[in-house]
């Protein structure tokens, strides 16, 4: 069982990304709610799920343990295999989604790719009350200390404001990914990515 990989990541497209680990690449498919905050040459850790079926070995990957456990719990639904369990996450996200099936939002869970209607009621029928809260609560959040030491100094800045490492993480992340940076952010566009990224919150700076 790979229970997780720490790595860098070499390509991402719409399926997940390539993870090189010591020169081996692992094809991982993601959420793109987590895939879509990496890029080529960001280290990041993920943890992982080997699923076989027939003679197919697949490797799903989440930034966080609650988003893989979410994962496996969503397929204790009749009907519900990886790939719907995946299309929901990458849909709606862990807390929408924990949202949309406590609240018996069938409109909600069709709107991921896979998922009709009757397959929606099953879901919101055998699993409502069942999943746990605390999947919808972890953040994912790159890890920048290996190899962009820049957008670290970025996101501890960031701290210093009041916002937490999740926060400010993700907030450089998410700014980088627009501007086209990686693996770290150009030395001449540090106090740039700092501004832009405050500018992310949605909240008054704190004091």
């Amino acid at each position: 069982m790979i229970a997780q990989l720490r790595g860098t990541v070499e390509a991402v497209d719409r399926e997940g990304i390539v993870l090189d680990v010591n020169g081996v690449g692992f094809a991982v498919r993601m959420p793109t709610s987590d895939s879509e905050l990496l890029r080529a040459g960001m280290a990041t850790l993920v943890y992982t799920h080997l699923s076989v079926a027939q003679d197919a070995f697949i490797l799903y990957g989440f930034s966080t343990q609650s988003a893989r456990s979410l994962f496996l719990q969503l397929q204790k639904a009749s009907g519900v295999g990886p790939k719907a369990a995946l299309s929901l996450l990458s849909t709606l996200g862990s807390t929408h989604l924990l949202s949309a099936i406590d609240d018996g939002n069938v409109m909600a869970l069709t709107k991921a790719p896979g998922i009709g209607r009757r397959s929606a009621q099953k879901i919101i029928l055998e699993l409502s009350g069942t999943l746990s809260a605390a999947a919808g609560e972890e953040k994912e959040s790159p890890d920048f200390t290996q190899t962009s030491p820049r957008a670290a100094a970025i996101a501890s800045g960031l701290q210093n404001f009041g916002w937490s490492s999740n926060e400010s993480e993700r907030a450089v992340a998410e700014v980088m990914k627009r501007q086209g940076y990686a693996p770290d952010v150009p030395e001449d566009k540090v106090p740039d990515v700092l501004r832009e990224a405050l500018s992310s919150f949605d909240r008054p700076e704190k004091a």
